[in-house]
């Protein structure tokens, strides 16, 4: 069926659905970085807090180096034989991830093998959302009328952001409600895990049911070594350069607002681990709240303002913001200032998918979208965390709030050369 020919509730069906694969696939990501709190000294048994969160964050890290594996795999996957394929492999693994998570005996009982399987599990769930990204991102797009891609799209972060809300809502639930602190530590912190392998049947369920979109169909018949391949994909190398550049400062700031800031919570301004928590879920609600209004923003206005003003704001506001936050006494001080990064970082993750989507022909758009953005989030999405945290152990934490607003005034730099998107899509060509 064409795409112009869906029905709008068929569209809604369709983004739906694919949206809610995604979602899984980010819960089962950041169980482990909202959990880490608590099973850090299972597998890195140490007196020194910062040591632990390390160790576990250095692992959270390599996980991120599978993800440009993933993105060149899946996305290759997706523009040769199909995006709903390689949705749901991609499902598929990051399930067998988080069970392997679960089912991994501590340190004291299996000694260095521990982590090593913690690493393997990490691994193989990195590479499975290195390929989600891209090929979600372009089946979104592409579902998606041309004067709503910005909103459609959005959802893509509204699921990612779902994904960690769900992680700190069950995470709020077994602190408050069922568990108690020991318990937490001793065993309470595998229960995620297992809702995660669980999770992914209902995800498995919902893309098997998918309609392929219009954009592939068009390109079924192109021969082999015309979709999906490096080769082809050097073909753009402003394309790839530009995706490169867009997500360098804007990955940088995501993390660190959202998966390390917990951590930061507690380990810089001293807030408790539940207080962190619940800071981090009601900030994270809103923040998924504004992504679909900051998206329908861009299809009136175009993508490009919404680009310069976070990489404006971003290297104006990043030092303060986050200074200002380290040395706040107030519960809900944080709060208003982790708000205030997180509207300004909305500019970004609302349309960064569709802009991306925008830029690259069908038959190399999962893998032009997913390749280069993996790279890069690798290399300073998946770093934040570690650095962060070693610039503490170094008594220089303000460091790494200089490297935030240089990387984001770098993405500014793009911004500032790049055309709009929005009015020279490829997507208006397939």
């Amino acid at each position: 069926m064409k795409t112009s020919q869906i029905t709008t509730s068929g569209r809604i069906k369709a983004i739906v659905g694919g949206s809610i694969g995604n979602l899984v696939e980010w819960y089962d990501w950041y169980a482990y970085a909202a959990f880490a709190i608590y099973f850090s000294n299972s597998f890195f048994p140490d007196s020194d807090m910062t040591a632990q969160l390390l160790n576990t964050a250095g692992i959270f890290a390599v996980g991120f180096l599978m993800r440009p594996v993933g993105g060149w795999l899946f996305g290759s996957i997706a523009d040769r034989i199909g995006r709903k394929k390689a949705m749901t492999f991609s499902v598929l693994l990051m399930s067998f991830g988080s069970l392997l998570i679960a089912l991994t005996p501590t340190y004291n009982t299996i000694g260095v093998l521990a982590p090593l399987l913690l690493l393997i599990a990490r691994l193989l769930q990195g590479l499975s959302v290195g390929g989600e990204y891209g090929v979600s991102a372009t089946y979104l797009s592409e579902m998606a009328t041309s004067e709503r891609r910005g909103f459609y799209s959005s959802f893509q972060y509204v699921t990612l952001i779902g994904g960690q809300l769900i992680a700190l809502g069950i995470q709020l639930i077994l602190q408050k409600l069922l568990l108690t602190e020991s318990q937490l530590e001793s065993w309470g912190w595998r229960i995620p895990f297992v809702i995660g392998a669980l999770l992914s049947v209902i995800a498995l369920y919902l893309r098997a049911n998918l309609h392929e979109t219009e954009a592939f169909e068009n390109k079924k018949d192109l021969s082999e070594n015309k979709k999906g391949t490096i080769k082809e994909l050097l073909k753009h190398p402003k394309a790839l350069l530009t995706v490169i550049g867009l997500t360098l400062g804007g990955t940088l700031a995501f993390y660190t607002y959202t998966t390390y800031m917990q951590k930061f919570l507690v380990n810089t301004v001293h807030l408790t681990k539940e207080q962190s928590t619940l800071i981090s879920f009601i900030s994270l609600f809103i923040f998924a709240c504004l992504q679909p209004v900051f998206g329908a923003l861009s299809d009136k206005i175009g993508r490009r303002p919404l680009l310069l003003c976070f990489g404006i704001l971003g290297t104006v506001f990043t030092y303060p913001l986050l200074n200002a936050l380290s040395t706040s006494t107030s519960m809900w001080g944080a709060f208003f200032l982790i708000m205030a990064a997180l509207i300004i970082v909305s500019g970004y993750t609302s349309i960064n998918a569709v802009v991306k989507a925008e830029l690259f022909p069908s038959e190399v758009r999962a893998l032009g979208v997913g390749l280069p953005y993996a790279l890069t989030v690798a290399i300073f999405g998946g770093t934040a965390e570690y650095l962060a945290l070693w610039f503490k152990q170094q008594h220089v934490e303000h460091y790494f709030y200089w490297y935030i607003t240089g990387c984001i005034f770098f993405s500014l730099i793009v911004y500032s050369k790049m055309g709009d998107t929005k009015k020279t899509s490829s997507l208006d060509k397939d």
